[in-house]
């Protein structure tokens, strides 16, 4: 543990770095108001840090900027989260007001989340796998088109359009509505095929002049993708880093937020509440360079997403935990209400 003068220089020159990006001296240190110490002392405790591995000298700077070993003391021992109550009822306000689905919702959150940190915010749904149907419409756009609208029970929306063949009467087009309904709603995702294939084509046989014309057509919007959902916010947010204007270094971020499944596996692995991951921490090559916050939300009984945001080591720690915490706690609430009201 850290005496309490090196513990006050090292948050002073961690705070300072985050907010200007630029190597931090002594003689900056000592002028600070909070700081009573001379700069032969500021800079004796500094010499102190960096053999702890704390702090690091940059190249012919006297300056020093923290160490990812030093972000991680500071994360771990220095910061309490700060009540920013502001900001978290503007995120409250802006994805309950007049928004309805799930992925609006999220897809909102995510949108608000980066502009209020100026970092990259991705959000993961939960996997489809989990989700049975709720609800099934078919609304007929004209004599020969129609879509087909299917509604889970975590509040995911897939929109489906398909042909109506010439020979089918469109008056039959209600029979099939009551049909799938009856015998689909409930179902889990995974099991939509099957129930299709056996219960809903034998009654469609029954109640469906051209049934097999028919099921042919209605099988493509049955297809269902049982990856999860992700939704992100501020991908160009990143650019505006100093530390971040060598094109090289955020090639691979941009290929990496290109590839769903990296993206997917990346999150997926943390449900155990709030993680920060800082620089090489990181297991994923592409954000070795960055800090990584992630946070679970709730929606079901077993049904989790992630919410996370990427940024430089540089980062706001205090106000991102707080806000994703804060997120956290409001989406569960919202989509956890909302989805008992539903139901």
């Amino acid at each position: 543990m850290l005496t309490s003068r090196q513990l006050l220089i090292l948050q002073t020159i961690i705070d300072d770095f985050i907010h200007q990006a630029r190597p931090v001296g002594s003689r900056v240190i000592s002028k600070k108001e909070s700081i009573n110490l001379s700069a032969a002392t500021v800079r004796n405790v500094m010499a102190d840090l960096e053999e702890m591995g704390l702090l690091e000298k940059t190249h012919s700077s006297s300056g020093r900027i923290p160490s990812e070993k030093g972000y991680r003391y500071y994360v771990d021992h220095v910061i309490a989260p700060t009540m920013r109550e502001i900001e978290i009822d503007i995120l409250k306000e802006m994805i309950t007001d007049n928004i309805f689905e799930f992925e609006q919702i999220v897809q909102t959150s995510a949108e608000v989340l980066s502009q209020l940190t100026n970092y990259t915010a991705i959000i993961l749904g939960p996997n489809v796998i989990d989700a049975t149907l709720k609800q099934i419409q078919i609304i007929v756009l004209s004599p020969h088109t129609a879509v087909a609208i299917l509604i889970t029970n975590t509040g995911h929306v897939e929109h489906k359009s398909f042909s109506i063949p010439a020979s089918i009467d469109v008056n039959e087009i209600e029979t099939l509505v009551n049909i799938l309904n009856d015998r689909l709603v409930g179902v889990p995702i995974l099991q939509l095929t099957h129930k299709l294939e056996t219960e809903v084509f034998a009654l469609m046989q029954k109640h469906i002049k051209n049934y097999e014309l028919m099921f042919k057509y209605i099988q493509s919007a049955f297809t269902y993708e049982t990856t999860a959902k992700l939704y992100v916010g501020g991908q160009s947010n990143l650019l505006m880093q100093p530390e971040f204007q060598d094109v090289e270094k955020v090639y691979d971020f941009y290929t990496m937020l290109e590839d769903e499944e990296e993206l997917i596996r990346l999150l997926s692995m943390n449900t155990d509440g709030l993680q920060v991951t800082i620089g090489n921490e990181n297991k994923v090559d592409a954000i070795k360079h960055f800090s990584l916050i992630t946070s679970p939300y709730k929606l079901g009984l077993n049904q989790f997403g992630t919410i996370a945001l990427l940024g430089p080591t540089r980062m706001e720690y205090r106000k991102v935990i707080h806000l994703l915490k804060g997120l956290s706690a409001e989406l569960s609430e919202i989509l956890y209400t909302k989805k008992q009201t539903d139901d």
